[in-house]
């Protein structure tokens, strides 16, 4: 019987990745950020906490998806197996449309592209240290990507994107209150629904 083969760590970039011809898309759509509200909205964070962050905090990353309901799994999804959001978390959050002011060039990790880079999904829902080497390595290509587009690890249907802080003087972000607001009642009430995510009022 052949020795069945498992996936480890993922490898680090190749050392030839600068002579190669990163997969980039051209994205002119608007994007969708949940931020906390004590931030502005286009926050380009340097933690190194996050999955494409700067391993050494070199350059600051912004996350937003393609739609709202990406944008909340990315943002309550991070203990999975919880299906529970408080009225006060949702009160702390405030909803954001980014608007792009030019097209950017992102790196798709969302499909083909990996293979053409010689990486595999574990990327986008695998151990940061190996993401976050790539980010680094993805940042410092001559070809200079505005960032990279990738799928939800809750829900690989929603596509999303790690804006690099090179790109924000192209973007400007359309405030829209708080999660809990009155004007975001009916698309929060739909994405718990969708996620099957119970409410709970905390400050009764």
């Amino acid at each position: 019987m052949s020795e069945t083969r498992r996936p480890g760590p993922h490898p680090p970039p190749p050392l030839d990745l600068d002579d190669r011809e990163l997969p980039l898309i051209e994205s002119a759509e608007v994007w969708h950020r949940i931020h906390k509200l004590r931030h502005d909205p286009l926050h380009f964070g340097r933690h190194a906490s996050n999955r494409f962050d700067a391993p050494d905090r070199a350059f600051g990353v912004m996350y937003a998806a393609s739609d709202p309901y990406g944008a909340f799994v990315e943002t309550f999804g991070h203990s999975t197996g919880i299906r529970i959001v408080t009225l006060s978390a949702l009160q702390e959050r405030g909803v954001a449309r980014l608007h792009l002011r030019r097209s950017m060039r992102l790196v798709d990790l969302t499909g083909r592209g990996l293979a053409r880079l010689g990486a595999d999904n574990r990327l986008c829902d695998g151990d940061y240290e190996a993401s976050q080497s790539w980010s680094a390595a993805l940042f410092s290509h001559p070809s200079a990507p505005d960032g990279i587009s990738y799928r939800s690890r809750h829900d690989p249907s929603r596509i999303c994107a790690a804006f690099y802080e090179r790109a924000a003087e192209s973007i400007w972000a359309e405030p829209t209150g708080a999660l809990a607001d009155p004007d975001n009642r009916l698309i929060l009430a739909d994405v718990l629904d969708t996620y099957r995510y119970g409410l709970v009022d905390d400050q009764q």
